[in-house]
């Protein structure tokens, strides 16, 4: 997997579970990754349509729908390895259910969870734009052959 290798992640990117996405495109001919590629470009579209999904629910105060759309974003990103969208949607989904981030204490104050939703969103969603140009910039090199 050398080709992988490559290209920097830094941080936003747990490699391992990536490659193991990557590992899907081995059937194609060589050098394709269509099938890897329609994952990740699927998940970054789905990841817009939450997040939309996200301020309405933000708008109209529903904690227990803001923890169900976290807990939805958390899964597809921890199985691409995105792993800052996945940290923010985990504390999307606990502050959801009236809990500190780490979804272990209660947090009885409905404004102070909106409040601290609302920051973990617009983190999720940088984090989102970060991914998004990197995927971007990844396929593209793929398909240069580099």
């Amino acid at each position: 997997m050398a080709e992988e290798a490559e290209f920097d992640f830094g941080d936003n990117v747990d490699t391992s579970t990536f490659e193991q996405i990557l590992d899907m495109d081995e059937g194609e001919e060589e050098g394709g990754h269509e099938f890897s590629k329609s994952i990740v470009f699927g998940f970054l579209d789905q990841a817009e349509t939450t997040f939309v999904k996200m301020d309405a629910a933000k708008k109209k105060g529903d904690l227990p729908e803001l923890s169900s759309l976290g807990h939805f974003l958390k899964g597809s990103s921890a199985t691409l390895g995105f792993t800052k969208v996945k940290e923010e949607c985990e504390k999307i989904q606990h502050y959801g259910q009236n809990k500190d981030e780490s979804g272990v204490h209660d947090e009885d104050d409905d404004e102070k969870c909106l409040k601290l939703i609302g920051q973990s969103i617009e983190k999720a969603q940088v984090a989102y734009r970060t991914i998004k140009k990197l995927m971007e910039d990844y396929y593209a090199k793929l398909e240069e052959g580099g």
